[in-house]
């Protein structure tokens, strides 16, 4: 039996407000990878690319991810950064030994979420792109991606009820 569970999908998708609710119902830990990247780099992931760039991101996102995909033996929800499940490796490890879980989100509600934060680098407006089509540009990239998850589960409706549905899927895992 698959005792991780990983929640991917796109920022501000509620990959930890699911993984929150999630980990509360299953008495799982919940394991935040971007809370994780920030205490071990003393900085916000904005403050991380603004100074080291994304490259050097992505390098500390997939070491610690790993760490934990190898190393932890408890039952766990992790929540996922969203470009997290595009490196190659992380992908491999998690289609294998996890429960993976994509978080499908329309662009309409990750706009909503995201359009006040300036906590999120990849969706800062630059070259005179609005907000909308950056993430419809990531989105386009990115499904093909978080489409290779185990289970896709529509994230528009109520954190609880997506949360129901997950457990739907995932009862005879777990």
């Amino acid at each position: 039996m698959k005792k991780k569970i990983v929640l991917i999908g796109m920022m501000g998708s509620g990959k930890t407000t699911i993984g929150r609710i999630l980990s509360k119902i299953l008495k799982f830990d919940l394991i935040d990878t971007d809370l994780l990247i920030e205490k071990s780099c003393k900085k916000k992931i904005s403050q991380i690319f603004n100074e080291h760039g994304e490259k050097f991101f992505r390098n500390k996102e997939e070491k610690i991810i790993l760490d934990i995909l190898m190393n932890t033996k408890k039952p766990c929800v992790i929540a996922l950064g969203g470009g997290a499940f595009l490196n190659k490796e992380l992908q491999k490890v998690i289609l294998k030994d996890t429960i993976s879980i994509w978080l499908d989100t329309s662009i309409e509600l990750i706009h909503k979420r995201c359009k006040k934060s300036n906590q999120r680098p990849l969706l800062h407006e630059s070259n005179g792109k609005n907000l909308k089509k950056i993430i419809k540009d990531l989105l386009k990239i990115r499904k093909p991606i978080y489409s290779k998850a185990k289970f896709v589960v529509k994230a528009s409706d109520t954190p609880i009820n997506v949360c129901n549905k997950i457990l739907t899927y995932i009862k005879d895992l777990i």
